[in-house]
């Protein structure tokens, strides 16, 4: 197949992202996953039909956990505390700890309960019922924290770690910085080999790091100059360090900031100073740090959306209560249609993303080669239906659902940071589509490489290039068919449909026809595009959204399908094949637009607003607003920030502390020392010390 990075007409600095990017996501899996198929016009239907099962010894396992998660959080749990305070206190942590909640996906013989994806994400479901702070701090300890260890780990890392990460400490991830946010590959944070061969010397900045100033172990990524022992070429990768606060030159400066939701975790941020790491700590190989990180943002994707179900469904149930029991003009909301129209879409998107979750951690449990798509699809389209549920849920409670009391302000403030975190939505619609199309894109630069006339070429070149390759055995009828969609619109056949309930054929039918209408869209957009759809990030969020829709889709059916197998009955079912139904039709739309707008839109009209838009602020002085701290073009130019009024987290010594001098492992008195020693004791009554600080600008 072509390399992409080979397009002409491309700019050096796209060609260079091109080409980074597919250093780090290195070379394709052996077998194309379900969501990658789908750009080829290919329903795979035995990846998802029948829908797949949970393994019954380890439903029943689990099922006994969160009977007793379930009671605790009902209640002992302190959410309204937790986000008025900001805080998690520790007496609730080692309660989760001593349910078995924070080691679940730990094996067991290092002490941690050997829990599968899916029962660690049904209890990620249930804490985000409640406290959509916990969920996150648990995601964090297990999903990137520890989970490194369990998967990357040597038997003697395991063995050192693994056993307290699963029954008393808490862990961090740390791969943001101030200058790196979705750009994962973009670490500044640095190591290099120590002279004694036996440690690596850590320098950087990280920031973000959900529990870091509370953690025993974290895992840090960072820049490491690396020789390719195949190539001989020495250039910059990822590596993986696994760090402890009591190594001398960590200091953890700033335990938290304030924040709009998810007030109760802390994000601390780190600075290493010629901090020496022991080799020992190296997770996996030198220069193979990025396959960490992506590795585990499939798990952390999964249980972010996870807590984005249970929040989603605590305010739907929430709102359609109230809908039933508040009056006005003489009759309750629910009998009015536009409020049935909420009900409804609240209703299909909590099925859909229920659907599409479990599926996806049942391709991670059954350890498919090819994931990647599908846990970003599934990040994309949970953490936005999830928003929409909650927002409907607000607009049916009026200004009561806005008043803190009624909990779903809560969830509202709580549920916005998932489009951000661990990879922004808009990121990971090019990602779908770059990742998701691209061994059909290669395939078809291929074909137009091989057979299309290079004008930099001599007429000899040219001809003696395409007569050769025309020869070659099975390639005219490849690019025959392409030709025959591009030019004459001619479409393949659909793929087959799978085999479902009798009353569900036609909507399998349907899914099949829109699969091979979205392959064509594909093909037909990377023609009339061309080279300019690698920057046309518009077109490329309408064939990501086609693919999001589509996959939703097949989720939903599969989980109906099986549901009917089964012989579900009752008003619960009910509900549920209504909502299934209504949601395919509503993703057959979504589907049908978002390929319709690939070839009629309005984006140079919304080109030229945004160019006018900021072609006037660029006239605008920097000190009326706020500017990013690592900005290159003006940081420090920005207004002042006034941090008088907000409470603020600060390291425990004067310059912040660092090592076993100074950190949040060795100290925790400070906003994170229980007042009750009691682990199902009454919630804290004493305010801690940083909430009343206020640093003066």
């Amino acid at each position: 197949m072509a390399d992409l990075s080979s397009l002409k007409g491309v700019s050096e600095s796209d060609r260079r992202m091109i080409a980074d990017a597919e250093a780090m996501l290195g070379p394709e899996p052996s077998a194309m996953g379900f969501a990658k198929n789908l750009f080829w016009g290919r329903l795979r239907s035995e990846m998802l039909f029948p829908y797949p099962p949970a393994d019954p010894d380890e439903t029943a396992r689990c099922e006994a956990l969160l009977a007793t998660l379930d009671e605790y959080l009902e209640n002992e749990h302190p959410a309204i505390q937790i986000d008025q305070e900001q805080r998690i206190p520790r007496w609730c942590v080692d309660r989760l700890f001593e349910i078995g909640v924070m080691g679940m996906i730990i094996p067991r013989e290092f002490g941690g309960g050997g829990f599968g994806v899916t029962s660690y994400n049904r209890a990620l479901e249930r804490i985000g019922r409640s406290c959509g702070s916990t969920a996150v701090m648990v995601s964090a300890h297990q999903s990137i924290g520890c989970k490194a260890i369990v998967l990357f780990g040597t038997e003697e890392q395991k063995r050192r770690w693994l056993p307290m990460l699963a029954t008393k400490s808490l862990s961090a991830f740390c791969l943001s910085e101030p200058n790196v946010g979705c750009d994962a590959g973009g670490q500044q944070t640095r190591c290099t080999v120590a002279p004694d061969g036996q440690h690596f010397i850590l320098n950087g900045e990280k920031k973000w790091a959900t529990s870091g100033a509370l953690s025993d172990v974290f895992t840090v990524m960072c820049k490491q100059s690396v020789t390719d022992p195949k190539t001989g070429k020495t250039g910059d990768r990822v590596t993986a360090l696994v760090c402890t606060p009591d190594m001398p030159g960590i200091d953890i400066f700033q335990k938290n900031r304030s924040k709009c939701g998810i007030r109760g975790t802390w994000q601390a941020r780190i600075r290493f100073k010629d901090v020496r790491v022991p080799r020992a700590n190296l997770l996996g190989q030198e220069g193979r740090g990025l396959n960490v990180a992506l590795t585990c943002l499939n798990y952390g994707r999964c249980t972010l959306s996870a807590g984005m179900l249970g929040g989603a469904n605590t305010a739907f149930e929430q709102a359609v209560k109230w809908a039933q029991t508040r009056y006005q003009f003489e009759r309750p909301l629910a009998d009015f249609e536009l409020v049935k129209q909420m009900i409804a879409r609240m209703a299909a998107r909590c099925r859909a993303m229920d659907a599409m979750l479990y599926a996806t951690t049942a391709m991670l449990d059954r350890h498919d080669d090819d994931i990647m798509v599908e846990t970003a699809i599934c990040k994309v389209f949970c953490s936005e239906q999830g928003w929409l549920v909650v927002n409907d849920a607000i607009q049916i409670m009026g200004g009561e659902g806005y008043m803190t009391e009624n909990v779903v302000e809560r969830i509202l403030r709580d549920s916005r940071i998932n489009l951000i975190v661990e990879g922004a939505n808009e990121v990971m619609r090019s990602f779908i589509f770059a990742y998701g199309g691209k061994q059909l894109a290669e395939r078809l630069l291929g074909i137009r490489q091989a057979v299309a006339w290079d004008h930099h070429d001599s007429v000899g070149h040219n001809l003696g290039r395409i007569f050769r390759t025309l020869k070659t055995p099975g390639f005219f009828g490849a690019a025959a068919s392409v030709g025959a969609e591009v030019f004459l619109g001619v479409r393949r056949h659909a793929p087959d449909a799978p085999d479902v309930h009798p009353s569900l054929e036609a909507h399998a039918h349907a899914l099949a026809h829109a699969v091979r209408e979205h392959s064509h869209a594909f093909i037909k957009s990377s023609r009339h595009y061309e080279e300019a759809i690698v920057t046309r990030q518009a077109v490329q969020a309408r064939l990501a959204d086609s693919a999001i829709y589509l996959h939703a889709w097949a989720c939903v059916l599969s989980r109906l399908d099986a549901d009917l197998r089964a012989g579900r009955s009752g008003p619960a079912f009910q509900q549920d094949r209504a909502a299934s139904l209504y949601f395919m039709d509503t993703a057959r739309r979504h589907v049908r637009e978002s390929l319709d707008a690939l070839f009629h839109h309005d984006d140079p009209a919304m080109l030229a607003a945004a160019d006018a838009t900021l072609a006037h602020f660029a006239t605008l002085p920097n000190g009326t607003f706020a500017i990013h701290e690592a900005s290159p073009n003006a940081r420090g130019t920005g207004r002042p920030v006034d941090t008088s009024q907000i409470p603020q987290f600060p390291g425990d010594t004067p310059g912040g502390g660092g090592g076993a001098n100074g950190n949040g492992l060795h100290d925790r008195s400070v906003g994170y020392q229980p007042t009750s020693p009691s682990p199902s004791g009454p919630a804290d009554d004493e305010i801690p010390p940083e909430l009343t600080t206020r640093l003066q600008p």
